[in-house]
């Protein structure tokens, strides 16, 4: 049988594991091939020419051959472009990345939120404070909307009535967007939930779908959350433990 060979794919190292003493497993997300795991053989080693570009967030371009579960790597090279994030931005990507492995399924191919993470990442080493929050929350919509996983926006999901532009609504993971009710603490009106869905269509770029959420990040991002961890199965992610942990240092 003939091993299949695929390259120079425009790929990023989401996660890295040991697999022997001069070896690692890596979990790649490409272009082509979605969520891709890779035997990299002797990178771990001083000489490896792997060791200083198979770094997460940065643009790659990778070769690897097999079908198995496990391809084999071939090549790496650098693409450039942008420098490492840092602090809390580095902190960010490792968050983005988690998301990837737990909500995609391997061999599972969206160029279109490859772009949109792409693009995520390179704002992600360039920003932070409000442009960062915005950045994530875009990311979190765009993601859970290319998964298959979030409601319209534009409409209550169980009634699929129409929104009041002055109704407030709020969205849970078992119900979808629905009118909000006494104990809801974190809500949007009507208006602003259609915004969102406007800037979440197919011909909207995620700069657009960024600066709609500029204005009400911080009360997306618990409602966000929620729904996230109900799909991931955890009550909190790993990255966001690591985040919290930090701020309580």
């Amino acid at each position: 049988m003939a091993i299949k060979r695929i390259s120079d794919e425009p790929a990023f190292v989401l996660h890295r594991y040991d697999w022997s003493e001069t070896s690692l497993i890596l979990e790649v997300y490409t272009r082509h091939h979605g969520r891709v795991a890779l035997a990299a053989k002797g990178v771990k080693r001083p000489t490896s020419s792997f060791r200083p570009v198979l770094l997460p967030l940065q643009p790659l371009r990778l070769s690897y051959g097999g079908e198995g579960e496990v391809r084999t790597l071939k090549s790496a090279e650098w693409v450039g472009g942008h420098v490492m994030p840092t602090g809390d931005a580095l902190l960010s990507g490792y968050y983005l990345n988690e998301l990837l492995i737990r909500l995609l399924a391997r061999d599972d191919p969206h160029p279109t939120l490859f772009d949109i993470y792409a693009q995520a990442v390179r704002l992600l080493a360039s920003e932070h404070g409000e442009v960062l929050q915005a950045a994530l929350r875009a990311f979190e919509l765009l993601l859970l909307r290319e998964a298959g996983l979030l409601p319209a926006l534009d409409m209550q999901t169980l009634t699929l009535g129409p929104l009041d532009a002055d109704a407030a609504y709020c969205l849970v993971p078992e119900g979808g967007l629905r009118l909000a009710q006494t104990q809801d603490r974190v809500t949007l009106n009507g208006a602003q939930w259609r915004l969102l869905h406007a800037a979440l269509a197919p011909e909207a770029s995620f700069l657009d779908t960024l600066r709609a959420c500029a204005g009400v990040a911080s009360e997306l991002k618990p409602q966000l959350r929620a729904l996230l961890h109900y799909h991931c199965g955890s009550g909190t992610l790993r990255t966001r433990q690591l985040m919290m942990d930090l701020q309580n240092l």
